[in-house]
């Protein structure tokens, strides 16, 4: 091999290791749509309840309630989809800044980009699933208002 394709090779092998971290960005952008296409469809139907008549109040007021925490898990599923999206920009980023660094021949001295964008990409995707875990607790909190012991 000629020093051009190693460094290439040595280039490639480099930027595919933030790869991985892609894979995992997806599958939470994959749950985290479905948990909204959830809340989602129970909005709607408990919207459509509202609307007919023959609900005592309490029952009316219990709708309203549910309604209020699906916005609640609404909302912190789409900031969590944000900070998952920009996850995947942060790393995508990396992984091109990793690639032109190893095959310019040493010519780019990028390091502290690399580090400050494959950093922010880690911190999104913690504050993701922080995220995630906050509209899992109000969805479990919901339910347990609605079945009192």
């Amino acid at each position: 091999m000629t020093m051009d394709t190693v460094s290439l090779t040595e280039g490639i092998q480099l930027a595919l290791a933030p790869v991985f971290l892609l894979t995992a960005v997806a599958n939470l952008v994959s749950a985290l749509t479905q948990r909204l296409s959830r809340v989602v469809d129970r909005s709607r139907f408990l919207q459509d309840r509202l609307q007919e008549e023959g609900y005592t109040a309490s029952q009316q007021s219990g709708f309203e309630t549910e309604l209020r925490h699906l916005a609640t898990r609404g909302w912190l599923i789409n900031i969590s989809m944000a900070f998952v999206a920009i996850c995947g920009v942060m790393i995508g980023l990396t992984v091109l800044e990793l690639f032109l660094a190893e095959t310019s021949g040493g010519k780019l001295q990028i390091n502290r980009i690399v580090l400050s964008s494959f950093v922010s990409g880690i911190g999104s995707f913690v504050l993701a699933l922080v995220l995630l875990l906050a509209e899992v607790l109000v969805a479990s909190y919901s339910i347990r208002l609605k079945h009192p012991h």
